[in-house]
């Protein structure tokens, strides 16, 4: 009964390390999102849809429910897999992944909306640009912020930008099924987010009835503040719901 970790934007796997530095179980698995550090399926359009469903067929081969685990993207998409297929989820954890009709995309979601200033600052990112932004707007590690940008190709861009145009109304469109999900949930989230308001951890708690919601001292990526806080509440949440 493995645990699936999930990964946000613009991330991959990578943004597991630390979390799993902490972790004791040996039977975890980071996966990269197609495009994002994974070659993309013949006629994958990268909508939030596509990934959702790539997500359920992967699962599906596993074979036995798991503990699937999501931050950003991943905590929306990992959501939209445990209320659609409850079967194929033993537990659920995410946060900083807003998924309310009440939430407003940040600027930088509209900008990759708008199929002419996305298109334009994908062509105009640079490395270092990015990470200054991360660094400065997000308070990722320097060292991480590198990592980070490093993996963001022009497959990434092209993913980016097609997931976030499919998902203009993805809150008003995905919220009423969370109510579907059978999973004992999870909520943590990074309190100091400006671009995924702390509001919206409780409201996506009650939206899956949580057995708990718990706000982090830190911004966007607490996977990458605070991994050994979040590994060690993964692993008590993990514990209490062994033999189920």
């Amino acid at each position: 009964m493995p645990a699936i970790l999930i990964h946000g934007v613009p991330d991959t796997h990578r943004v597991w390390a630390g979390v799993r530095r902490h972790l004791t179980r040996t039977d975890v698995e980071a996966w990269d999102l197609p495009g994002f550090g994974a070659p993309r399926p013949d006629g994958f359009g990268s909508t939030k849809e596509e990934y959702a469903e790539w997500l359920i067929g992967r699962l599906e081969r596993i074979g036995e429910p798991v503990d699937l685990v999501g931050h950003d993207w991943g905590c929306i998409l990992t959501a939209r897999v445990a209320s659609l297929r409850p079967d194929l989820v033993r537990t659920w954890a995410g946060g900083n992944g807003p998924i309310s009709a009440r939430y407003v995309w940040h600027p930088l979601a509209k900008v990759w909306q708008d199929p002419v200033e996305g298109d334009r600052f994908m062509a105009e990112l640079t490395p270092q640009g990015f990470a200054d932004d991360l660094i400065t707007g997000f308070e990722v590690p320097d060292d991480l912020a590198q990592e980070m940008v490093r993996h963001v190709d022009a497959p990434m861009k092209d993913s980016i930008l097609k997931l976030y145009r499919s998902a203009v109304r993805m809150g008003s469109e995905w919220e009423p099924e969370l109510a579907k999900m059978t999973a004992p949930g999870l909520v943590f989230w990074g309190a100091r987010d400006p671009a995924c308001q702390v509001e919206f951890a409780d409201e996506l708690g009650r939206a899956i009835r949580a057995e708990r919601v718990i706000k982090l001292d830190c911004n966007h990526w607490p996977v990458l503040q605070r991994p050994a806080q979040v590994a060690a509440i993964l692993e008590e949440h993990w514990q209490r719901h062994q033999a189920a």
